[in-house]
């Protein structure tokens, strides 16, 4: 049977030669979270950080912890 309420699938996501990193606007004050790649340095914009729950999000759907997790200005 069809349901509409359904979650939605975990995003499939390789980890491999990824960084996580929140850049951080030194003007405005507003986080991004993020990975960078190891490879080529390019940064993948994930989503905005507003709280702590959303940096929980972040973590907690991608597989990082917050000791690997680096800041950038």
């Amino acid at each position: 049977m069809f349901s509409f309420f359904k979650k939605p699938a975990k995003p499939s996501f390789d980890r491999t030669g990824k960084e996580p990193v929140i850049r951080c606007s030194i003007c405005t004050g507003e986080k991004v979270a993020g990975y960078k790649s190891e490879e080529t340095g390019r940064f993948t914009e994930v989503m905005l950080i507003r709280d702590d729950r959303d940096l929980e999000e972040f973590l907690k759907k991608y597989g990082f912890t917050r000791e690997e997790l680096k800041y950038e200005w």
